[in-house]
C-alpha cells in the first residue's frame, strides 16, 4: 500500500481488538519513529502499552481505552511545534495504515499519567492511539471544495490532486478549519482559520496535500 492509498483507506478507529503489537510489526514502528525523529528533531515515542493515559471517562465511553499502544507526540516547545507534530505525526499514521494497523488522533488523554519521557523544555502535544481495529472506521462528511479552496477555475492537475488528498485529512472534531490557496505564482499555501488543535490539523493537512500533489509546500 502506498501513502496515497493509505490516505484513501485510513479512517479514525476508536475500538480495538485485544491483540498486542509484537515482533516485526513493533520493530517496524520503532524504526519509523526513529527515522521521523531524526528527520524532524522531534521526540516521538512508541509506547507499546497505553498504560493509564487512556483511562478517563470520555475515552472509556468512546472505546479508545481499548487501544493497546500509542505514539506520544513530544517535542521542544516552540511556536511551530504543534504544526510539526501534525505533519510528522501523520507521516507515521499513514505508515501504520500501510502495515495493517489502525489509528486515532487523541487530544484528551491524561498527560500526567502518560509514560512518555518529557525532557527539559519539551511538551507532550497530543497522542495517537494505535492497534488492530475492530473495524476500519468510516468516512466523515467533508466540506466542499468551494468552502475550502481559493483558486482559479483552471487549476493545474497537481494542485487538484493535492486538494483531494487534503480534504481527506483528519481534523479535530472534523472541523476542517483551513483554506487552500493557489497563488498567482502557481505555488500553493494552506492557512489555518484558528481554533483548538488547528495548528496540529494544519500540519496534517499540509502533509496530505504534499503526498497528493507530489510537491513540497
Amino acid at each position: 500500500m502506498t501513502e496515497s492509498e493509505a490516505i484513501q483507506a485510513r479512517h479514525s478507529v476508536r475500538q480495538y481488538k485485544a491483540k498486542a503489537i509484537e515482533g516485526d510489526v513493533a520493530k517496524q514502528i520503532e524504526d519509523k519513529v526513529a527515522e521521523v525523529n531524526a528527520e524532524s528533531g522531534l521526540h516521538f515515542q512508541f509506547l507499546n502499552d497505553s498504560g493509564t493515559a487512556y483511562t478517563n471517562l470520555f475515552l472509556k465511553i468512546t472505546g479508545l481505552n481499548s487501544a493497546p499502544a500509542s505514539i506520544a507526540c513530544v517535542g521542544k516547545d516552540s511556536a511551530d511545534l504543534e504544526e510539526k507534530v501534525g505533519y510528522y505525526g501523520e507521516k507515521i499514521v499513514l505508515f501504520l495504515q500501510t502495515i495493517g494497523l489502525n489509528t486515532c488522533w487523541v487530544g484528551s488523554f491524561n498527560k500526567k499519567r502518560s509514560e512518555a519521557e518529557i525532557g527539559e523544555g519539551e511538551k507532550n502535544v497530543i497522542s495517537i492511539a494505535v492497534g488492530y481495529g475492530e473495524n476500519e472506521g468510516k468516512a466523515h462528511k467533508s466540506k466542499s471544495v468551494d468552502q475550502l479552496v481559493e483558486a482559479k477555475a483552471d487549476s493545474p492537475e497537481w494542485f487538484n490532486e493535492g486538494v483531494k488528498a487534503a480534504l481527506l485529512a483528519p481534523t479535530a472534531l472534523n472541523q476542517q478549519k483551513f483554506v487552500i490557496r493557489l497563488k498567482d505564482d502557481d505555488s500553493a499555501e494552506i492557512v489555518s482559520k484558528g481554533g483548538a488543535f488547528t495548528s496540529v490539523d494544519l500540519g496534517i493537512v499540509k502533509y496530505h496535500f504534499e503526498v497528493g500533489s507530489g510537491r513540497k509546500l
